[in-house]
């Protein structure tokens, strides 16, 4: 039997790229709305009580209303919004933080997607918050480079006119008050005391991401080498499909001393690295902001909820020589 699937907001930049990774499967079924009734909140909560599983990829409103639409019916949700990533009820859809984790997915009605940003911070330090590696009330820093994709359409137009402003062309910081969005999520999934100081930067191309937490040696609860913190989050990503961790300094030496944020658009996987040396760690979590960091995270919690082979419809990581 086909699994019934609503997205609702398929004409923004995450609902696309769901769609695009999943049309042509054969065990999906379409519920499409008409695209003069995509606001209408009747035909909306007719579409999602119609569906097994509905995507939200809406503005955090317009989700949290979808929920109340909801209600009533047997859907499972799957909020790629900032809505839920903290709402008693839902599940964080990062499965490879932990087997129970990925349990809790797979039998939700109620997931929410982590944002991009999020996504690579709680790939590196939840594990050594869990191992006891890293003090829960560590002072951490985290530095984001990011392509305009993940800014929305309105970004996308914006870099992407043809008459568009010279301010574009070189890399923007944002996020310069400490409240971004994403904080509350880096804070509670990872269990610190406090959310870190966040610099995100939007650069000048489509899509792909870099995610930089720098550690001293003296903040770790034991001493510990560049090496060491590298087997320990290749042990916790042992047999991940998505999450791998590449071995040191390889990937770096192999582009000359440089580590292209764009280097994985279009996948839907991650690849964690440990850099710098035993005293100034840098850990960095590179993948496609659409990716892993939003639409395939979503498709990927999806497959788990059905009980899929978890990859099915996802574009794998390139094989590293």
């Amino acid at each position: 039997m086909k699994t019934k699937v609503y997205i609702d907001g398929q004409e923004g930049t995450t609902g696309l790229r769901i769609y695009e990774r999943i049309a042509a499967r054969a065990d999906v079924e379409w519920i499409r709305i008409d695209a003069q009734s995509r606001k209408d909140p009747a035909a909306r909560r007719d579409c999602i009580h119609a569906s097994d599983v509905t995507f939200l990829c809406l503005p955090d409103a317009a989700a949290r209303e979808a929920v109340v639409l909801a209600e009533g019916s047997k859907t499972r949700l799957i909020d790629a919004s900032t809505a839920h990533r903290t709402a008693p009820g839902w599940q964080y859809g990062f499965p490879e933080l932990s087997g129970a984790r990925r349990a809790a997915i797979a039998s939700a009605d109620r997931v929410a997607v982590p944002g991009c940003h999020a996504s690579g911070f709680c790939a590196l330090v939840y594990p050594l918050v869990a191992a006891g590696v890293l003090p829960a009330d560590a002072a951490l820093t985290c530095f984001s480079l990011t392509g305009y994709t993940g800014g929305g359409r309105r970004m996308i137009e914006a870099y992407e006119a043809a008459d568009r402003p010279a301010a574009l062309d070189s890399p923007r910081q944002y996020g310069l008050t400490q409240t971004h969005k994403h904080l509350p999520e880096m804070q509670v999934v990872c269990g610190l005391a406090q959310p870190p100081l966040f610099s995100p930067v939007v650069g000048d191309f489509a899509c792909g991401m870099e995610v930089t937490v720098p550690l001293f040696a003296s903040q770790l609860a034991r001493p510990l080498s560049r090496a060491d913190l590298r087997d320990l989050l290749a042990a916790h990503y042992a047999g991940a499909a998505l999450v791998t961790v590449a071995p040191l300094d390889a990937e770096i030496e192999r582009q000359g001393g440089f580590l292209d944020a764009g280097a994985l658009a279009g996948c839907d996987g991650m690849e964690l690295y440990v850099a710098g040396n035993d005293e100034r760690m840098l850990l960095i979590a590179r993948f496609d902001n659409l990716g892993k960091g939003a639409s395939g995270a979503a498709i990927q919690c999806m497959n788990l909820m059905l009980g899929c082979e978890e990859t099915t419809g996802l574009v794998e990581l390139p094989a590293r020589q």
